[in-house]
């Protein structure tokens, strides 16, 4: 697909929208308005006219001979435009939906975030204009409006709780036992890399050391710590154990509200590593399926079985861990409504304490992506959304936070759902970019949050080796934080 751009520089915005539309086609972008010697079969236009003081906008979706175009004089102010873009894709959105026949449930919006939006639109306008916004000009479902509204109440409940020198730990682990199919993440499958998780390790409670060196310095209040991957029980249960003493070790937990640890594979949990994590004051952890169907999970190369999920849920209950998330993904190949209702319905009984229902992503690096396989249709995956929010919300799981990827299927969304008082603080956080984040570890990226809320982010090196062979400018880069907090009281 080509997307041309005549005056106008709406690059990122509008290729995004049309990407909701053609998620598997590559899509250039040509930003001088002109046709590329070899055009695609589909090309989009996107132009904006200026004449004197008026300003018209056009659109344009033309595949062979059959061309669609909208046009509009552009309105000034309109639902507090402040130039053209939306309005521009909206007229393309238009003929994106005449063309492919797909209504997304999100309308024209293209973000992660789409409460945030929510959020920005209701401190402007208040509660019941805002949502009229967002369903008309946005052009967002009723359904899906109703979801971002019930999730921000809850979400601003949760985020009343910061403190204002607060801030969340996050420790990465980029190792798995193995690759699953959806993944494109910078994780390392044990058998290739076993020789490096022991260097990997003492550098990086060297790290979280000095990272706790900083917030002390700096006067930060640890409120949160997850230590996600990867699979951080890949890790031996002494391994484990010398990351969290490292934690405890390094920073004041009287404030902490949560500890969490993701024990993602059910193959990696054993009862040692569960007590283990009890004793240094684990307080979360978060078991995940991503399906109940054993045929589901040969598909998507997930070395574990079924009843593997249910013995480590068990065994998690029997270590005294009363807060256990479990994750399901929506689309993965082979799943179809009725299996993903079973599932849903599955894990529900086990009675978890958070549901976090994710749909599949096409990530570029993935196997899924990269050899075609044949996974459920948008319309399919909507229809699983659809039942596991009501089977969910029945049950007396409430959304918390939610939040979108590139190329996920049907356009649709990620929700974390839990019990009252169950929710996950850093989650909600990271998602609202509203408090500092300081991340140690491989592909780790710490966010550090002006008091204004501008972000600045520093980032570790993304694999393994690189990460322990250059643990030196790791360390630095920690250094450079301190220099962060320090601009802010000179602005």
């Amino acid at each position: 697909m080509d997307l041309i751009l005549e005056n106008n520089a709406y690059h990122y915005e509008l290729e995004k929208l049309c990407r909701l539309f053609y998620p598997e086609e590559p899509i250039r972008v040509m930003e001088d308005g002109t046709l590329p010697p070899n055009p695609a079969p589909l090309t989009a236009v996107a132009r904006v006219e200026k004449t004197g003081n008026s300003v018209q906008l056009k659109a344009s979706l033309s595949e062979g001979k059959a061309v669609l175009r909208a046009e509009r004089a552009y309105e000034p102010g309109l639902f507090g435009d402040q130039n053209p873009e939306r309005q521009l894709a909206e007229l393309l959105y238009g003929l994106l939906v005449q063309k492919t026949g797909f209504t997304p449930r999100w309308g024209i919006l293209t973000g992660i975030r789409p409460v945030k939006m929510l959020h920005s639109l209701i401190d402007r306008w208040g509660q019941d204009k805002a949502l009229q916004i967002f369903m008309d000009a946005y052009h967002v479902s009723r359904q899906k409006t109703r979801l971002a509204l019930l999730t921000l109440h809850k979400e601003s409940s949760i985020l009343a709780q910061k403190k204002p020198n607060g801030f969340s730990l996050y420790i990465g682990i980029p190792f798995c036992p193995s690759r699953c199919a959806y993944c494109s993440f910078v994780s390392m499958s044990v058998e290739k890399t076993m020789q490096l998780i022991p260097d990997y390790v003492t550098c990086l409670c060297r790290e979280i050391r000095a990272a706790g060196r900083v917030a002390k310095g700096l006067g930060l209040v640890l409120q949160a710590v997850y230590m996600g991957g990867g699979t951080p029980t890949t890790l031996s249960a002494e391994q484990m154990d010398a990351v969290l003493a490292a934690v405890q070790d390094s920073f004041d937990l009287s404030a902490c509200r949560e500890v969490t640890v993701e024990a993602g594979r059910p193959d990696t949990v054993t009862p040692e590593k569960l007590r283990g994590l009890r004793r240094r004051g684990v307080t979360r952890i978060s078991i995940n399926p991503q399906t109940m169907q054993e045929k589901v999970l040969q598909a998507i190369g997930r070395r574990h079985t079924v009843q593997q999920v249910l013995d480590a849920f068990a065994m998690a209950r029997e270590a005294e861990f009363d807060n256990i998330n479990m994750d399901l993904i929506a689309g993965l190949p082979l799943d179809t409504p009725e299996t993903f209702a079973d599932t849903v319905d599955r894990v529900c009984a086990l009675g978890p304490e958070s549901i976090t229902v994710h749909t599949l992503a096409l990530k570029r690096a993935s196997r899924i992506f990269q050899q075609g396989e044949q996974r459920a249709s948008g319309a399919m995956v909507a229809q699983m959304l659809d039942y596991a929010g009501q089977k969910l919300l029945s049950g007396g799981w409430q959304p918390y936070y939610l939040y979108r990827q590139t190329r996920i299927l049907g356009g649709l969304e990620n929700v974390g759902f839990a019990k009252p008082g169950f929710e996950d603080f850093y989650n909600t956080v990271i998602m609202d970019e509203s408090q500092t984040i300081l991340a140690c570890g491989a592909g780790a990226g710490s966010k550090i949050c002006a008091p204004d809320g501008r972000l600045t982010r520093v980032y570790n090196f993304k694999y393994p080796y690189e990460y322990i062979t250059r643990h030196k400018e790791i360390l630095e880069r920690k250094e450079k934080v301190e220099q962060i907090y320090e601009t802010f009281a000179h602005t």
